[in-house]
């Protein structure tokens, strides 16, 4: 049936919506080490731009460290420049086989300032969940002028479409939650 079809397509890229705003936020600095802070730093090295996962192993070794082991020590002088022009506000400290970076302490201001940046990051999304709703709504009606599907159809298919964004931007809600409650944690 076609109104499956679009309410397979709606969750599709309402999902990627979703994920987007997850990636998003988790690249939020917390006064906690994560990974996700420089993972996709980029690395000038064997010849092109590499994500930072994809030549060093990361890892956190305590909530307040993040420890990044190249693969190949060669790569490590441009590991650290890369980390140190990302502007993450992170000073790498370099031993020469491992690079560590130690997550300071925020301020109750920063705190305040990184859960506005996720309310925005979260907005974003959520507008991008209800772009994919607008979309999909009128696909539906054009199929009813089409008369590819009835009225009844095309009213039960607007409702589950609107079901269906009800429940991605429950999901962005939960996320956001989650991060602001991270980024108060002291």
């Amino acid at each position: 049936m076609m109104l499956k079809q679009f309410y397979k397509e709606a969750e599709e890229k309402m999902q990627r919506a979703v994920d987007a705003a997850d990636h998003d936020l988790k690249s939020l600095r917390t006064g906690r080490a994560s990974t996700g802070l420089v993972e996709n730093v980029h690395v000038p090295a064997y010849g092109s731009d590499q994500p930072l996962k994809q030549v060093a192993t990361i890892s956190t070794p305590d909530a307040r460290t993040i420890q990044i082991q190249p693969w190949d020590r060669s790569v490590l002088p441009a590991i650290d420049k890369a980390i140190l022009a990302a502007n993450l506000g992170l000073t790498p400290g370099n031993d020469g086989r491992v690079i560590r970076i130690t997550i300071p302490v925020l301020t109750e201001e920063r705190r305040k300032d990184l859960v506005k940046v996720a309310h925005k990051v979260a907005e974003d999304g959520r507008v991008a969940v209800r772009n994919v709703r607008r979309h999909v709504n009128e696909e539906i009606k054009a199929a009813e002028k089409k008369h590819a599907i009835t009225e009844d159809d095309r009213d039960k298919g607007l409702d589950e479409t609107q079901k269906i964004t009800d429940r991605y931007i429950d999901k962005i809600d939960h996320l956001l939650a989650a991060k602001g409650k991270e980024i108060m944690e002291v």
